[in-house]
């Protein structure tokens, strides 16, 4: 397992415990940036004299962001490889942030949450293209097993830290730690991480030729059944996600510092499935542990 990667362009080699370390945490910015004040959009509902509904748009704004950053970085990082996108993503990260924290309006929130999520979605997608750079194909299942439980632990301490934040030094603390923790992320990424893209598989940045990249994919009917799987899965979570800091916080009166012990608990499921499911796939094949976690997913889903 002490695999070491070297890049011949900068020098920089990097254990496979070290990368796979660098790798979880860039990817935990996405759980970062919605978990950590997720105890606060009571308080933010307070603060701005806004609505719930005004609040929760600060997610939803995340969230749409997200999903569109990630379809514009896959050909930016196979045109200009993987280093130098991932960094000016956490530059953007972190300015977003500090600009959240500064926000004097709920409208302001919800654009500086929006260009914090184009900064944010950038360490899944490159972390994934790092992997398969690196790694064979019957190997990228065990490795992001072990992303996930690097990645897991936020999710878990995430709404505890914001918790514990909101209480002590209020909600703007909550995004100057994000910024923090961002700049810290760039430095990491800028000393330690060696670029692992070929040179000579350089994919030329036109739109031509990126439009019609998704529409054979969207086109592959395999595909499209398991990004709708995918999909539909993450959907009732980000659900439960948006709507479970008013329900416990305003409804059951949870005090804002408990509500992660809560959530946390989720993640901590979420963590032990996916070690669970890095040895599974060594005995059966995926698609039918991808049928059974639909089921299991489904059948609790339909009682709550």
């Amino acid at each position: 397992m002490s695999v070491e990667v070297r890049s011949e362009s900068s020098g920089l080699s990097i254990h496979r415990a070290e990368l796979i370390i660098l790798l979880g945490a860039i990817s935990a910015f996405a759980s970062l940036s919605v978990d950590t004040y997720l105890p606060a959009l009571p308080t933010l509902e307070k603060v701005f004299d806004a609505s719930p509904i005004e609040v929760q748009l600060t997610l939803a704004s995340f969230f749409v962001a997200f999903a569109l950053g990630q379809a514009f970085y896959g050909p930016i990082i196979d045109r200009f490889g993987r280093k130098r996108p991932l960094c000016i993503a956490l530059m953007l990260f972190a300015l977003a942030s500090s600009g959240c924290a500064l926000a004097w309006s709920i409208e302001a929130l919800v654009v500086m949450r929006f260009v914090q999520a184009l900064g944010a979605c950038a360490g899944g997608v490159i972390a994934r293209a790092i992997v398969r750079d690196l790694f064979e194909p019957i190997d990228t299942a065990r490795i992001f097993s072990a992303l996930i439980l690097v990645t897991g632990f936020a999710p878990m301490l995430a709404p505890l830290v914001g918790g514990y934040v909101l209480v002590w030094f209020g909600w703007r603390a909550i995004f100057w730690l994000l910024s923090i923790l961002g700049t810290i992320s760039f430095i990491g990424v800028f000393f330690r991480l060696p670029e692992t893209h070929h040179p000579e598989v350089v994919v030329k940045l036109k739109l031509g030729a990126v439009l019609e990249g998704y529409r054979r994919l969207l086109a592959d009917r395999r595909y499209f059944g398991f990004a709708l799987a995918g999909a539909l899965s993450m959907a009732g979570m980000f659900a439960y996600i948006s709507g479970s800091p008013f329900v416990f916080i305003e409804l059951f009166g949870v005090p804002p510092n408990r509500f992660g012990w809560l959530f946390g608990a989720n993640a901590l499921g979420f963590v032990i499935s996916s070690q669970i499911n890095g040895r599974l796939v060594r005995r059966f094949e995926p698609l039918k542990l991808l049928k059974a976690a639909n089921l299991v997913q489904a059948v609790p889903g339909s009682r709550c």
